[in-house]
């Protein structure tokens, strides 16, 4: 009597909304179990991890900063996402926009005006956007998987990055350090509040999250990339054009990546390194994914994975925990994620051989 996976009837919607809750639960269970196993005190590590970051006001800041770029990011994906366009390559559409930015920010270094700042956002959002082009050219015009190609374009942008900030870009005056010039007071984001670290791409975050919901629950675009994604006949009947829809996902997820990395440049780090990537871009499709493809999800989501991020690093200083602790959770996050969507949608049943469902 093998063991089978069956079709629901009628799978619950409630559970279809409570699933990424369910799965942040049983990473937080599984965590204790793990870290017990290996010898560290489970449930304070699950507490300063989950707990901490939280309840403690004074951490709050620090879970906006880590939450805007994973916000403004999945909200871009969750767009492509939803019209079965799979833009894996966002770490790099983020790299090079924030390359881009900064390239206006070192041209006009030195100089004052209010129009820098802005100049920096366009041009990484267009950088990204133009990063993004490239898979979807090929996709369009020869069928390449953007899976593949976005992927791999990543790591063309970190290496860009490496010789920009080791060579033309490198600060003659930063001892022979691989780093830019530190951009100025007009290229660098303000501070919403006097904590030093709440900066303006905390507030743009889920402006861009309203804006995307907006977009996809009230306009005829928004209706067609959902079509797209649940019925993509349907929508070849009814006139969608695949390509056009290919050409729009992966420019909407370029273009928030890109504006994610110039804000990160210009608000975090106020200058290109080469320690810049921090696989922000690869997080935000877990962040995608927990906020169930809803721009409004994916603001609960980004906040969830920030106090991850957050209480890692307490639990690194505090618990002496390795750091990949971090990428652990999230990876369990996504497992647990996958793993109850399956059983919302099937149940498990014992059945022998030749026998009728």
């Amino acid at each position: 009597m093998p063991l089978r996976l069956e079709p629901r009837r009628a799978p619950s919607a409630a559970m279809g909304v409570l699933a990424p809750a369910i799965a942040v639960l049983l990473a937080m269970a599984a965590g204790v179990v793990l870290f017990s196993l290996l010898g560290y005190d489970g449930p304070s590590a699950i507490i300063a991890i989950f707990i901490e970051p939280a309840t403690n006001p004074a951490r709050w800041p620090d879970l906006g900063v880590k939450a805007a770029p994973l916000i403004i990011i999945a909200v871009g994906l969750s767009i492509g996402f939803r019209a079965n366009v799979w833009n894996i390559g966002a770490e790099g559409q983020y790299i090079v926009g924030a390359i881009c930015g900064g390239g206006v920010a070192l041209a006009t270094w030195g100089q004052d005006g209010a129009w820098i700042l802005p100049a920096m956002i366009a041009a990484g959002v267009l950088g990204g956007m133009a990063y993004a082009a490239i898979p979807a050219a090929l996709k369009t015009r020869l069928g390449v998987s953007e899976i593949l190609v976005s992927l791999m374009l990543s790591y063309v942008a970190i290496q860009i990055l490496n010789f920009l900030t080791t060579g033309p870009w490198k600060d003659p005056a930063g001892f022979n350090f691989p780093q830019t010039r530190i951009f100025t007071d007009a290229q660098t984001l303000p501070y919403l509040l006097n904590d030093g670290l709440t900066h303006l791409g905390v507030a743009i975050a889920p402006v861009i999250a309203l804006a995307a919901w907006a977009l996809l629950r009230f306009t005829r675009l928004g209706f067609d990339v959902t079509l797209v994604g649940l019925a993509p006949r349907a929508a070849a009947y009814a006139g969608v054009r695949r390509d056009r829809m290919v050409w729009f996902g992966l420019l909407a997820g370029g273009g928030c990546a890109g504006l994610a990395g110039v804000l990160e440049a210009a608000g975090p780090f106020q200058q290109l390194t080469p320690q810049f990537p921090v696989n922000y871009g690869f997080t935000a499709i877990i962040v995608a994914f927990l906020g169930r493809l809803n721009p409004l999800g994916v603001v609960v989501a980004g906040l969830v994975m920030a106090v991850s991020y957050v209480g890692g690093e307490i639990a690194q200083t505090t618990l002496r925990l390795p750091a990949a602790a971090t990428a652990m959770f999230q990876a369990m996050m996504l497992f647990f994620l996958l793993a109850t969507d399956v059983l919302i949608r099937h149940r498990l049943v014992w059945r022998a051989e030749g026998a009728k469902a």
